[in-house]
């Protein structure tokens, strides 16, 4: 089934017209978060908020119309509106539509979903495309590395507690003053802000170190594993694509 719904998508985005649709689309993506950006800067003049809010405009109108397009072009059209990229299309409007004839300071959060449309890119891109196939071939086994990971972050903050809330009551208080030292030890960003001072608290630290550098190691090799896998994939996709393609009947081979 995977197979045959990436040889669909890919042998209906081959022909040169989408292909240019697609990279103005892209190009459009990329100006619409430029926007974005642009629009918190300060001392902007009513007249440059005006072209971003114009620009802003047109965007949302242009990626409606995309999803407009593939509703109606997909069959069943359920399984676009619910898809991954269904879903994050939807999220990547919603905000101006929610927008219309309500105050915008009232939704100023929700035009932070308008971030969405980053992953809009993935779309188009095959080299995205292969990451997203890599991170669903692996996601049992990143859920399952992720749920050990957090187990472990609650013991090392149980454990640095433990250890060093007597010597340093002013820097672990509690439990969660040890988790917050336990991700940045995890994590090796070491911030150096809170750090252990005992004996014991040295040891614990230079244990959770070590199992720091798995924490790390483990997920990149589950990820490189499987984009390999998702590689292979999507070659075998493309290959079928493209087989389709030249398999259909032309004006010519029909006289």
């Amino acid at each position: 089934m995977t197979n045959s719904y990436l040889s669909a998508s890919i042998s209906s985005d081959t022909s040169a017209s989408f292909g240019r649709i697609e990279w103005v689309l892209q190009g459009l993506i990329i100006l619409s978060l430029l926007a974005f950006a642009l629009e918190t800067l300060p001392d902007l003049s009513p007249v440059q908020l005006e072209a971003l809010h114009g620009f802003e405009v047109f965007a949302t109108v242009v990626f409606t119309v995309e999803y407009v397009a593939r509703v109606w072009l997909t069959r069943p059209w359920r399984r676009y509106v619910f898809s991954f990229y269904g879903l994050i299309d939807m999220l990547a409007i919603a905000p101006f539509y929610l927008s219309l004839g309500v105050g915008s300071e009232s939704l100023r959060s929700l035009r932070l979903l308008r971030l969405f449309r980053i992953l809009k890119l993935a779309r188009y891109n095959v080299a995205m495309l292969r990451f997203y196939r890599a991170l669903v071939i692996a996601r049992e086994e990143l859920i399952l590395f992720g749920a050990m990971a957090l187990i472990l972050l609650y013991l090392a903050g149980v454990g640095v507690y433990q250890f060093e809330h007597v010597a340093q009551p002013e820097a672990f208080r509690s439990v969660f003053d040890g988790l917050w030292w336990a991700l940045c030890t995890l994590t090796t960003v070491g911030y150096g802000d809170v750090y252990p001072v005992t004996a014991g608290g040295k040891l614990f630290t230079f244990a959770i170190l070590v199992l720091g550098l798995g924490v790390i190691a483990v997920p990149v090799g589950l990820v490189a594993s499987a984009l390999t896998l998702a590689r292979e994939e999507i070659e075998r996709a493309t290959g079928q694509g493209m087989q389709n393609l030249s398999a259909r009947p032309t004006a010519s081979s029909d006289d």
